[in-house]
């Protein structure tokens, strides 16, 4: 039948997308890092436990689990960029040639870029002003409670790694972008 679908084959196509080996390896680290969301849930479960069926709350369990809950998120960018699943407006993309697409993403790339810059500029300073004292010393900012990890400096430097592989993966795409050649036959599927 010519409506038959070979599921293996669509599943093996998720990584389509892919563009680079920068971004095979942040695709990859994906599926290592979706246990961090089990993680904090089973931590949840242990704090609701103890607090309603042993009265006894712990102190550590809403910090440990807003960091990681953060950290995942923080993550997802570079993930979502990997894996060309950032959203996007479709309509005029779709309506252009091979060789107008291959336009707007380097237009896209270098707007891109410069807009990465600007984070990692401000991601530096967060960062500095997180691990550092005003006179220089490493000091970890922490969050102030009684337990007081360090999780506020580790989320702003993870802000700053994240948006730093960002500009990279997009420098990655501006030049696979400007070698790719327009003139041979679409290879993805609905491209003309």
């Amino acid at each position: 039948m010519a409506d038959d679908v070979d599921i293996a084959a669509v599943a093996d196509d998720g990584d389509a997308e892919i563009r680079t080996g920068l971004d095979r390896v942040v695709s990859g680290s994906s599926k290592i890092l979706a246990w961090a969301i089990f993680l904090a849930f089973g931590i949840t479960v242990y704090e609701v436990i103890s607090r309603y069926v042993f009265d006894s709350p712990t102190f550590w369990a809403h910090e440990t689990t807003t960091f990681l809950i953060a950290a995942i998120f923080l993550v997802g960018g570079p993930i979502a960029l990997a894996r060309d699943k950032h959203i996007r407006v479709r309509m005029i993309y779709d309506a252009v040639s091979p060789k107008g697409r291959r336009i707007l993403d380097i237009v896209n790339s270098i707007i891109a870029m410069v807009f990465f810059a600007g984070l990692a500029y401000a991601g530096w300073i967060m960062s500095w002003k997180a691990t550092h004292s005003p006179t220089g010393e490493i000091r970890f900012e922490g969050t102030g409670t009684s337990w007081n990890p360090p999780t506020p400096a580790l989320l702003k430097m993870l802000v700053l790694v994240c948006v730093a592989l960002m500009f990279v993966q997009t420098f990655l795409h501006l030049i696979a972008a400007i070698r790719r050649d327009v003139s041979a036959p679409a290879n993805r599927a609905g491209e003309k």
